[in-house]
C-alpha cells in the first residue's frame, strides 16, 4: 500500500501547441511546487482545434511533439510521473490518435493509450461533434504499474463506457484516469453523476484533469477538474472553469478497504439476456 500526492491540471488549451505549452509547464510546476508525485493533465494539452486542415498542419509525431517534449523534460526535471491526459499525435499511418503519454521520473515514456470511444454525438441548440472523422480509435486498454499504484487509464468520451473501467479494476487498477475535455452542456450535466459513478462501482480512485471555458476555436467546456476516493467522496475540485491545479492525497489502503466492504468486482456472475417478445392484450385500447 502506498500514499501519494496526486495533481489534476485544468487548461483552456488554445490552438497554438507552442503556446499551451508555456502553459502546460507553469502549471505542472505550480502543481510540483505543491508536492504531486503525479501529475495528470486534461484531454487534449497540445491544442482543441476544429479546422481540419490547420490539425493537419500543426500536430505531429511523438518524438517531435513539443508538448511530449516538455512532459518528458519536467518529468525529469522534478523527478516526477506527468501524465499528458491526451494530445493528437500523428500515427505512422498518416492518421491521428488522440493519445494519452505517461513520462516518469528519468523522462523517459512508460507507456501510451490512444482513446478508444469516438465523441460522435448531436446534442441539444445544434451542438454536434464528429471525432471519428479526425482520428482513429484506439482498440486496447492500458494498466500502468507505477510504484505507488496501478493507474488505469481513459480519456473523457471513454467516461460513459463503464466495461472500460471494470476491465481495468479487474486488471489491477486503483486509480482510475479520466483526462477530459467535456463539454459545458454534457459537463453540467453528467460530469460529476459519472465520475463519482465510475470511482463507486469499481472501489477506486478517480483522477479528472479537465479542460475550462471558451477556447480560441468557439467550443466551450465545463471545467471543474475533480478527485473522487474509492467511496465516491470529492477530495479536490476546481471550483470553476478557470486554469488551475488541485492536489489530493492518495492511499491505496482505501482501495482495498472499499473493495473489502463491497466485494462486487469479486460477486459479479456471468448471466444470459432473454429476449421476450412483445404482448398483445386483448381488449387493450388502440
Amino acid at each position: 500500500m502506498s500514499v501519494f500526492l496526486a495533481a489534476a491540471v485544468q487548461m483552456r488549451s488554445g490552438t497554438s501547441p507552442d503556446r499551451n505549452a508555456v502553459d502546460f509547464e507553469r502549471l505542472v510546476r505550480e502543481a510540483a511546487s505543491k508536492g504531486a508525485r503525479y501529475i495528470q493533465t486534461p484531454e487534449m494539452t497540445g491544442g482543441l482545434i476544429r479546422n481540419k486542415d490547420a490539425r493537419a498542419a500543426l500536430f505531429t509525431s511523438v518524438e517531435r511533439d513539443v508538448i511530449a517534449k516538455t512532459a518528458s523534460r519536467l518529468a525529469a526535471e522534478l523527478g516526477i510521473f506527468v501524465h499528458v491526459g491526451s494530445t493528437a499525435i500523428l500515427r505512422e499511418d498518416g492518421k491521428l490518435a488522440n493519445r494519452a503519454l505517461l513520462h516518469g521520473p528519468d523522462g523517459a515514456l512508460i507507456t501510451t493509450y490512444d482513446k478508444i470511444h469516438m465523441f460522435d454525438v448531436d446534442l441539444d441548440n445544434g451542438e454536434s461533434w464528429r471525432e471519428s472523422s479526425a482520428y482513429e480509435p484506439g482498440t486496447r486498454a492500458v494498466v500502468a504499474d507505477l510504484p505507488f499504484a496501478k493507474l488505469g487509464f481513459a480519456i473523457c468520451y471513454d467516461l460513459r463506457f463503464p466495461q472500460l473501467f471494470r476491465a481495468e479494476a479487474l486488471a489491477g487498477a486503483q486509480v482510475l484516469t479520466v483526462p477530459a475535455a467535456f463539454t459545458r452542456q454534457t459537463g453540467e450535466a453528467h460530469w460529476h453523476t459519472l465520475l463519482r459513478a465510475r470511482a463507486i462501482e469499481n472501489g477506486a480512485f478517480v483522477i479528472a484533469s479537465a479542460q475550462g471555458g471558451v477556447h480560441e476555436d468557439g467550443r466551450e467546456t465545463y471545467g471543474h477538474s475533480l478527485i473522487i476516493d474509492p467511496w465516491g467522496r470529492t477530495l479536490a475540485e476546481a471550483d470553476s472553469n478557470e486554469p488551475s491545479t488541485i492536489v489530493a492525497e492518495i492511499d491505496t489502503a482505501q482501495v482495498a478497504a472499499a473493495r473489502a466492504k463491497i466485494p462486487n468486482l469479486k460477486n459479479a456472475r456471468a448471466f444470459e439476456v432473454d429476449e421476450v417478445a412483445a404482448i398483445e392484450l386483448k381488449g387493450a385500447a388502440s
